[in-house]
């Protein structure tokens, strides 16, 4: 009997787990105090015992499997990462591979922000809303705008080359143990792979060779924790059912993600295929059927980090990339590629203007295309960080009205949406990688590694040594 493929099972895993988070709200009860008074969270609504189950005794494993994939994604970029630059044996060619790397990232990031803004423009989500649920919204979720805005507030009192300045870390084990901080991870890994280059190749041997085998290792620690993916995924979905606030607050902004979901799924399913199909030949179900199971697995976490290990496992075994550039462009677009985050920021920063009946004007329109590109740069690979990108994308606005804490308006529906810009993420880094494989002339075919063909290789390398 063929074994189900893996794509497959996280699909299971993932109908499961809603199924179980619906029938568990379902069943469950209002929880009440020692008075017998319904108990409310913080936006007003009564807590469900059902939903209380799933979070304190299923969702701890979904929490488990996401930190598994944060853990190796760190080492599996340094290790991957000197792994392809020692690989290129050239300065020149680290150049010419990072330079097409970063134009090609800028470029979809641009089509990402117009398409939104486009979008946006057209369909006026934010023109319909009521005024009462307007401003119900904003009263409901002001606690959580309040300390996305404090967050954002920080950024903004740093200096103009903060930025600049923030690639280069003080302390490198500080900045390995945050995700939030891979960026200076990978500034270090360039730098120190760049002096592997430089000297003698009988000096730099035996380090290769340790990263090279520790990569190795990386690849078949992610290998035991994709065996647990659809329990993980499972757990993913039946907490996020039952953590979802009323479904009213979906109704009430179902224009808005509408036109979030549209300009993501024409990038991902429309925009990305086509320069996969224009440019390196492949097919459009090939594409998808070889990169299926991390987009699912970026679905069910909302973490570009926590996928990436995945995504360079489909990217080098399943598409053909050559693993001197899947190792070299994908924790690079882990990082600064946020194509989805970027048409989020574009369509939110519209709507919002436009539910307070401020008119963008074009200059204001280009002012937020740029603001929201420098701004997916400077987002985190984690889940929510593009909310508080997109305090300072709103603060650029000159309007009657102060609209930043008006970000209140779309948090309820964040979470949603966030899972569905992570997968436009990760395809486009997959995207990206095919195409700067193809113009150096490193896609080739497809080869999976199996277990059949693991353990042929340790006996092939015992009987090596008995002999």
């Amino acid at each position: 009997m063929k074994k189900l493929a893996l794509h497959w099972k996280i699909i299971i895993g993932m109908v499961l787990g809603i199924v179980v988070g619906l029938v568990a709200v379902w069943l469950g009860n209002d929880k009440l105090d020692e008075l017998g008074n319904v108990i409310v969270d913080k936006q007003g609504n009564p807590i469900n015992t059902g939903a209380e189950f799933v979070i304190d005794w299923i969702k701890p494993f979904g929490s488990i499997f996401i930190n598994a994939l944060k853990l190796i994604a760190v080492p599996l970029i340094i290790a991957s990462l000197l792994k392809g630059v020692s690989d290129l044996q050239d300065l020149t060619r680290l150049s010419s591979l990072g330079g097409r790397t970063i134009v090609l990232y800028l470029i979809t990031t641009a089509v990402a922000v117009t398409l939104g803004l486009t979008i946006a423009t057209m369909a006026g989500p934010g023109r319909g809303i009521n005024k009462q649920d307007r401003d119900q919204l904003i009263e409901a979720f002001a606690d959580d705008a309040a300390s996305k805005i404090a967050e954002a507030e920080k950024q903004k009192e740093k200096g103009p080359l903060q930025p600049l300045e923030d690639l280069v870390a003080d302390n490198l084990f500080a900045a390995s143990s945050n995700n939030k901080a891979m960026l200076q991870v990978i500034v270090f890994v360039l730098f120190f792979g760049v002096g592997m280059l430089l000297v003698p190749p009988d000096k730099s041997k035996p380090v290769k060779d340790f990263f090279d085998g520790l990569n190795e290792v990386i690849l078949k620690l992610i290998d035991l924790i994709m065996l647990a993916a659809p329990i993980g995924v499972f757990a993913l979905m039946a907490s996020l059912i039952a953590q979802t606030p009323s479904w009213d607050i979906f109704w009430a902004l179902i224009k808005y993600c509408g036109c979030v979901v549209g300009g993501l799924a024409a990038m991902t399913f429309l925009f990305y295929p086509l320069l996969v199909v224009t440019f390196t030949g492949r097919g459009y179900t090939w594409f998808f059927r070889g990169l299926s199971p991390a987009q699912f697995l970026a679905f069910s976490t909302s973490s570009s980090a926590a996928t990436l290990p995945v995504t360079m496992e489909r990217v080098e075994e399943h598409l053909g990339v050559d693993e001197e550039v899947a190792s070299f462009v994908l924790p690079i677009g882990a990082t600064v590629n946020m194509d989805g985050t970027s048409l989020y920021q574009a369509v939110a920063a519209v709507f919002i203007c436009q539910a307070f009946d401020h008119t963008l004007t074009f200059v204001q329109l280009a002012g937020i295309a740029f603001t929201c590109i420098l701004a997916s740069i400077g987002t985190a690979a984690v889940p929510s960080a593009g909310v508080v990108m997109l305090v300072v994308v709103l603060g650029q606005i000159e309007a009657a009205v102060d609209l930043v804490p008006a970000i209140a308006l779309i948090l309820g529906v964040d979470r949603i949406l966030d899972m569905l810009r992570t997968v436009a993420n990760v395809t486009s880094d997959a995207t990206v990688s095919m195409l700067v494989a193809k113009s150096v002339g490193k896609l080739g075919e497809p080869h999976e590694k199996t277990w059949d063909e693991y353990y042929h290789h340790k006996d092939e390398s015992n009987e090596g040594g008995e002999s």
